[in-house]
């Protein structure tokens, strides 16, 4: 149901914007200008993989009389997610091309090759490749030819393609950045709606990423998504939609995409979709005010009638424009989850009227406000709302609203950027469940948490263990020197504490482990019904209050090992003794240093999923929708209309109570401002560069 949109690329995406950088540094193009061809590139060395994924599986039923021997048409290729390339559009064999300056004309040709094989994508793929310079253009290409990138599934592409569409949009390559909407804002959207069948719009589809997520939520299911679904979209950018279709073809999919004027949405219905959508989904343009009313007045899409018009004939705010069409689009089932401005839900006057006569109609079904920084390249807060329309026939959901306020539900990724991690999207989505009455979806993913706390930390056990012998080796090489008799010995304190913090430390892995394997056999045997996972609940506080302790134990025993090395050799001279090895010191140095990171780890992941746990259950014990203070109210009709049928979340779900923070966690904490001096370094390292570049260039 949730990925982390760079879940794959820990072992590619170190190098991976290295490609942009190269560009930056080598050639006179803009981001706008060679973004797309990045793209292109991505696109090729994807195709190239799942051909011959697809040939690899061809031969094999071929070999199993699964198929008969015979040439092959491209259909054997399409039914496997793949095209037939012909050899000179194959990324490898382009590669390995003697290199005679005309490496940019035989990648144009390969796109040609692709576009003439697979018309989805005619007139989508990139073409300039001639204006780079040769030695840059293998570069690029040899970074994604890598032998983890040579045999990437399509999944992982999937995740890279999202990736560099999320750094170019942090630097606005193109339209401003707004062709992309974040994963997880996207993620959410679709785990509240569920779009696993039938028509799928996005009338204003940027990059696709409404789709691509549907794709992978139909998928984790088990499903065919090309069996299950159709995908319709509108953008009135072409370079956008042709981001988009790329995208689609790099996750084996495809769609029908119009783009240019004929796709501007609040002049042109191209795919006469109005009541006939089974899903829509959208992150329209906020807060336009250029729309020609005369054009749009008669519109069979806006049934409400026009938001206010003003002494130009413009339409004031498009923003009920745009929740005017997406209830229109849907059929008599369907159900819409789009992003919008938060000013639309408690816009005043003309604009209150429409979202008064949207709420009568019993269709509108969840509210969720969004904290700032959730988009790269603006910073405003936002709201998701979503329409039900099967909700309007039901007498027993139709006069209420789930409001859900999810301004203190995010986790940093850097200095301006927030998101969604995937656990909070799943406890996002575990609130709907329990509005929808699906109280078994919820005790799921409460009992997945509870197992996999149980499970990692059993596994932790390891770890501890690599890293208690990591530090035995260390101060057994550190032992001779340490133990040397000195007049007024600087290192003896340092090193009696060390050997404390080392003693106690073992008998605390052990401990720890003899715990961890007793309630991985409690949980065995535990209920998994709401009251069941509560007792397993609370008899995993011990354990987890055991890995924050620990962690500190783990970190201090490095420090003292670290603090015992430098003062033999900065205050002792240690080099220049017999009993001090300074190559292996420092290797086993080193490999405490990593042994530490990864029992850390061990033991936060294990108190991660208590905590998530923790965060379901304590707000709604019995497994049962209820009010809680500044997260979640089910409001009622009456109650909207006497706030002026203002659909802001945060004026129903009040303010959540301080809370004594007994267990603040120093480890996020300082994750975030690492993160925050990391974005300082690097925008000053820019500024830094961009300095030098103006003072060569103005000859000093």
């Amino acid at each position: 149901m949730i990925a982390d949109h760079l879940q794959g690329l820990e072992k590619f995406e170190s190098g991976l914007w290295k490609i942009a950088d190269t560009l930056r540094a080598n050639s006179n193009l803009a981001s706008n200008e060679y973004f797309m061809p990045i793209m292109g590139l991505i696109f090729l060395r994807h195709a190239t993989n799942r051909f011959y994924e697809a040939k690899a599986a061809i031969d094999a039923d071929k070999a199993a009389g699964k198929m008969p021997d015979r040439p092959l048409v491209d259909a054997d290729f399409t039914r496997r997610r793949a095209l037939n390339l012909p050899e000179a559009a194959r990324f490898d064999v382009i590669l390995k091309t003697p290199k005679d300056g005309n490496l940019g004309a035989a990648l144009t040709a390969a796109m040609d090759a692709i576009e003439d094989a697979f018309p989805p994508l005619s007139g989508q793929l990139p073409r300039d490749y001639g204006r780079f310079d040769a030695s840059v253009l293998e570069e690029m290409m040899r970074v994604f030819d890598t032998e983890g990138l040579r045999t990437a599934s399509g999944d992982v592409f999937g995740r890279i393609y999202e990736y560099f569409l999320a750094e170019f949009s942090k630097q606005g390559a193109h339209d401003g950045g707004e062709f992309f909407t974040p994963p997880s804002i996207v993620q959410t959207i679709v785990n509240v709606i569920e779009p696993d069948h039938g028509t799928i719009l996005d009338p204003a589809c940027g990059s696709g990423g409404m789709f691509v997520q549907s794709s992978h939520f139909i998928e984790d299911a088990g499903q065919d998504t090309m069996k299950r679904v159709t995908f319709f979209g509108h953008e009135k950018n072409e370079t956008t939609a042709k981001l988009a279709q790329i995208n689609l073809a790099v996750h084996g999919l495809q769609g029908t995409i119009r783009a240019g004027n004929e796709a501007i949405t609040y002049y042109k219905d191209p795919h006469e979709l109005a009541g006939k959508c089974d899903f829509v989904m959208a992150n329209p343009p906020f807060n336009v005010d250029e729309v020609d009313a005369e054009k749009v007045k008669g519109d069979k899409r806006l049934p409400f009638g026009l938001p206010g018009v003003n002494k130009t004939k413009k339409v004031s705010n498009a923003n009920y424009l745009w929740l005017s069409y997406f209830y229109s689009y849907l059929n008599e089932s369907g159900r819409a989850g789009v992003v919008m401005s938060s000013q639309a839900s408690s816009a005043s006057r003309d604009e209150a009227t429409v979202r008064q006569k949207l709420v009568e109609t019993g269709a509108v079904d969840v509210m969720i406000d969004i904290r700032g920084n959730f988009f790269y390249t603006r910073t405003v807060p936002c709201q998701l709302w979503f329409f039900d329309r099967t909700k309007e026939k039901d007498e027993a959901r139709r006069d209420h609203v789930l409001m859900l306020d999810a301004r203190q539900i995010f986790r940093k990724v850097s200095r301006s950027v927030c998101d969604f991690s995937p656990e909070q999207q799943k406890n996002i989505a575990a609130i709907v469940w329990l509005y929808r009455g699906q109280q078994d979806r919820f005790l799921t993913l409460v009992e997945s948490y509870l197992a996999e706390a149980v499970e990692l930390g059993a596994e932790a056990w390891e770890p501890l263990r690599a890293y208690e012998a990591a530090l035995t080796k260390l101060n057994d090489l550190l032992a001779p020197f340490a133990r040397m008799k000195r007049k007024d010995d600087s290192l003896a304190g340092p090193w009696d504490e060390l050997r404390r913090a080392q003693a106690m430390l073992m008998a605390d892995v052990e401990a720890f482990g003899k715990e961890a394997m007793a309630q991985a056999k409690a949980w065995t045997g535990a209920p998994r019904d709401s009251a069941g996972l509560n007792i397993s609940r609370t008899a995993l506080h011990p354990l987890a209050e055991h890995c924050r302790d620990l962690t500190k134990q783990v970190d201090l025993a490095a420090k003292l090992a670290g603090r015992v090395i430098d003062i033999a050799v900065k205050e002792l001279s240690a080099r220049d003794f017999g009993t001090w090895n300074n190559a292996e010191v420092s290797r086993a140095r080193k490999a405490l240093d990593e042994a530490r990171a990864m029992a850390v780890e061990a033991l936060r992941q294990t108190r991660y999923f208590v905590k998530q746990a923790d965060w379901l259950q304590e707000r709604f014990p019995d497994a049962v929708l209820c009010d809680v203070e500044g997260l979640v109210r089910l409001v009622h009709r009456a109650t909207i209309q006497a706030h002026d049928w203002s659909l802001t979340p945060g004026r129903y779900v009040g303010v959540a109570p301080d809370e004594l923070d007994e267990d603040f966690d120093f480890e996020e904490a300082l994750r975030a401002i690492h993160i925050d001096l990391k974005g300082l370094n690097e925008e000053a390292a820019e500024l830094a560069a961009r300095i030098d570049k103006h003072f060569v260039e103005l000859g000093a």
